[in-house]
């Protein structure tokens, strides 16, 4: 697998099953709480459609009409209408460690800057390490609790950056 042959762009509406099998299996590989998390969200099961307004996007990792991952920003729930929280960023394990999930996150932080937003906010599990590893190398700092109405309570790492 080379990156010349890979894809990230916007999801589309023939995604949806693809990557809302990839966002579960994650889940049961870690070992992360499936109640509290993007698990149970209502719109894991309906990615593209969640993700169709101006101040939003979600993007995939597709090679050769397979969805490899994905990741994507919207506004934080409850919170300052200039913030927006990194979400549902989860990748196949074809992808992992080769660079691929980092070029997925640089583009979520462009779509950042261009739709305005100010600060970056993230939820994680501490049992991804090497995607916290990721945000920290990004300038992410650990906050001492959440921000926002995400209605992740079973997440134990939040982290924010300037943009």
């Amino acid at each position: 697998m080379s990156k010349d042959t890979i894809v990230i762009r916007k999801i589309e509406p023939s995604d949806n099953a693809q990557i809302e099998q990839i966002i579960r299996a994650c889940f049961h590989e870690f070992e992360i709480p499936l109640e509290g998390t993007a698990y149970s969200d209502e719109e894991t099961p309906r990615m593209y459609e969640s993700y169709q307004n101006d101040n939003d996007v979600y993007f995939v990792i597709e090679q050769d009409d397979e969805i490899l991952g994905g990741g994507g920003i919207k506004p934080l729930r409850d919170f300052e209408e200039d913030v927006c929280e990194i979400q549902k960023m989860y990748f196949s394990p074809k992808v992992r460690g080769k660079g691929y999930g980092k070029l997925l996150f640089e583009n979520c932080m462009v779509a950042a800057k261009e739709l305005g937003y100010k600060q970056c906010y993230l939820e994680s599990a501490p049992q991804l390490k090497a995607a916290i590893h990721i945000y920290e190398s990004y300038g992410f700092k650990h906050l001492k609790g959440a921000l926002g109405n995400t209605g992740h309570y079973s997440c134990g790492v939040w982290m924010v950056k300037d943009l």
